[in-house]
């Protein structure tokens, strides 16, 4: 699944890292509204995704209700930075909420491997959203004094601190004995726990890094809106999306959730526009034609791209 080579992460995160730099002065040179908001989304999504890739792609335990932690992330950074808390503060607390609440279930979930881990964690979160659409309001907007101080600039730079630290910290993990350890968990965890290591320790603690990250992008994303519906981050489209975003790139990889998460919105938003009632069908049809062809991704697609245009030594 990794489609790497030794030491590949670091010089990934340096070249994505520098790229991320060169967004910076988007802002500063007064682009359209449009153009400044599909960066911010492909900035969240870059967060989004590398959350997912941390316990899908290196500790191998596919998470479908991913959107459970980001929702829950989303939905206490609005309610604390609406009542007046730094909105950084706010995200944080949020982040500790879906990071407390995945160690809690985690240890019991963890009981359940495969399939059942999947569809085990697909029920928490559709729970959650259930809840939240039942107990909550269905819409809420921010004060009118909010709405005149909004600035998109504020949300962007966020956004893009966010993204290179989701990198760093996936990069840092990948290149750790940590790391090492959910790689060989992933491949075989009856022999990792063979020869010594902790599998449940290494789990959570994936959990917790990606549900960590995954709260951050909910507080981002409760941050960008001026109307904001409170169920809406818990619906499995933000699940589902992270996971394309992921297996489009390349799973288990440093950089492939960053070209997945790039190409995705890209598609996502020129689709949503030509083809509105057919841009999700396309992406069912590309998501099985990737699993079928080119389990790496993108990742894989290029590797194999180089070899042809090498000559063979």
């Amino acid at each position: 699944m990794t489609w790497l080579p030794g030491g590949g992460e670091r010089r990934w995160a340096i070249a994505i890292v520098l790229a991320l730099a060169a967004l910076a002065p988007l802002p500063l040179a007064g682009p359209r509204d449009d153009v400044l908001n599909f960066v911010f989304l492909v900035l969240l999504s870059i967060t989004l995704a590398q959350s997912w890739n941390i316990v899908a792609g290196y500790a191998g335990q596919v998470n479908l209700g991913h959107a459970a932690f980001f929702g829950l992330g989303a939905l206490l950074t609005r309610a604390l930075w609406t009542s007046g808390a730094p909105v950084v503060l706010a995200m944080l607390a949020g982040a500790l909420l879906a990071t407390a609440f995945a160690l809690l279930i985690g240890v019991a979930a963890f009981r359940l491997r495969g399939a059942y881990f999947a569809i085990g964690t697909l029920a928490l979160g559709e729970i959650l959203r259930t809840t939240v659409s039942n107990v909550l309001p269905e819409i809420s907007t921010l004060p009118a004094a909010s709405i005149a101080s909004y600035r998109l600039a504020h949300r962007y730079y966020l956004a893009l601190i966010l993204a290179a630290v989701s990198v760093l910290a996936v990069a840092v993990l990948a290149s750790s004995r940590l790391g090492l350890g959910m790689r060989a968990i992933r491949e075989d965890e009856a022999a990792a726990e063979a020869s010594g290591v902790g599998a449940l320790g290494l789990k959570l603690i994936a959990l917790a890094l990606s549900t960590g990250l995954a709260g951050l992008a909910g507080g981002l994303f409760a941050y960008y809106h001026i109307s904001y519906y409170p169920a809406h981050p818990f619906g499995p489209q933000w699940t589902f999306d992270a996971l394309l975003m992921t297996f489009i790139g390349g799973v288990g990889t440093l950089h492939g959730p960053v070209l997945g998460a790039v190409l995705y919105v890209l598609l996502k938003e020129y689709l949503a526009v030509r083809w509105v009632d057919f841009h999700l069908l396309i992406f069912g049809a590309l998501f099985i034609a990737i699993v079928l062809l080119l389990p790496g991704g993108l990742v894989q697609a290029a590797a194999r791209a180089r070899r042809l245009v090498t000559p063979a030594r």
